[in-house]
C-alpha cells in the first residue's frame, strides 16, 4: 500500500513539474464540467478531477482566506461542490508538496498534523491566477446549489411513496371494513354511508378536522 502511494505521488508530483499549465496555465479543468457548466464544455476528462494546475490555484484560492490543514482543504471543496468533487489525499498532499517546494506556501506541524499558509509569493502568484481560480469555485458553487436541489427532490420523492403507501393501506383497510360489514343492518349501511361521505368531503376540500 505504501509503496502503491510513494509511486503515484512521484507520478503526481512529476505532472505538477513537467505538464506544463496548457494555453492560460489552467489545465484540462478549462474543458468543464460533467454537468456542461465548465468553460466552453467538454466535461472533467479524467473523472471528477481538476487537474494539477487547477487544483494548485484553487487552493491557493482557499488558503488566501484562511490556513487550513490537507484535510480540511478536502471538507471545504466537498462542501461547496455539494459533494459532487473530493480530492483525494494522494491528489490534496502532493499539490501542497508542490506548493511548500515552490515557496508559494508554508507549514508548520501541530503534532501530526501540517497546516499550510499562503506566503507572499503564492499571495503573487494567486493574483496572477485569480480570474481563473473565482471561476473554478464559482463553477464548485453551481454544482452545489444544483446538488442540493437534486436532494431535495429526492427527498420529495420519498415523502411521496410514503403518501403513496399510506394511502394505499387506508384503502385496503376501509374495504376490509366494508365487507366485514356487508351484512350490517340498514341503520348500520347508513351510518357507514354518511361516515364515507364526510371522508369524501373532507378529502376533496383538503380539511382535516
Amino acid at each position: 500500500m505504501h509503496h502503491h502511494f510513494g509511486k503515484q505521488w512521484k507520478s503526481d508530483h512529476r505532472a505538477m513539474r513537467g505538464r506544463g499549465h496548457g494555453r492560460h496555465g489552467y489545465g484540462p479543468f478549462a474543458g468543464g464540467f460533467a454537468d456542461g457548466t465548465g468553460m466552453g464544455g467538454g466535461g472533467f476528462r479524467t473523472g471528477r478531477k481538476l487537474g494539477a494546475a487547477d487544483l494548485q490555484v484553487v487552493i491557493l484560492a482557499i488558503l488566501k482566506e484562511k490556513p487550513s490543514h490537507g484535510y480540511e482543504l478536502i471538507k471545504a471543496l466537498e462542501e461547496r461542490s455539494g459533494g459532487f468533487y473530493i480530492p483525494s489525499p494522494g491528489m490534496i498532499y502532493p499539490a501542497l508538496t508542490y506548493l511548500e517546494e515552490t515557496g508559494l506556501a508554508s507549514v508548520e506541524s501541530e503534532g501530526t498534523k501540517k497546516l499550510y499558509r499562503i506566503t507572499e509569493a503564492g499571495e503573487a502568484k494567486y493574483k496572477q491566477d485569480a480570474t481563473m481560480a473565482e471561476a473554478i469555485l464559482s463553477q464548485l458553487d453551481r454544482i452545489g446549489k444544483r446538488m442540493e436541489r437534486v436532494r431535495e427532490v429526492f427527498a420529495g420523492d420519498a415523502e411521496d411513496e410514503d403518501m403513496a403507501l399510506n394511502v394505499r393501506t387506508a384503502r385496503r383497510d376501509l374495504r376490509a371494513a366494508l365487507r366485514d360489514r356487508r351484512r350490517a343492518t340498514p341503520e348500520e349501511q347508513q351510518r357507514i354511508a354518511e361516515i364515507l361521505k364526510r371522508a369524501t368531503d373532507e378529502i376533496r376540500s383538503g380539511k382535516e378536522e
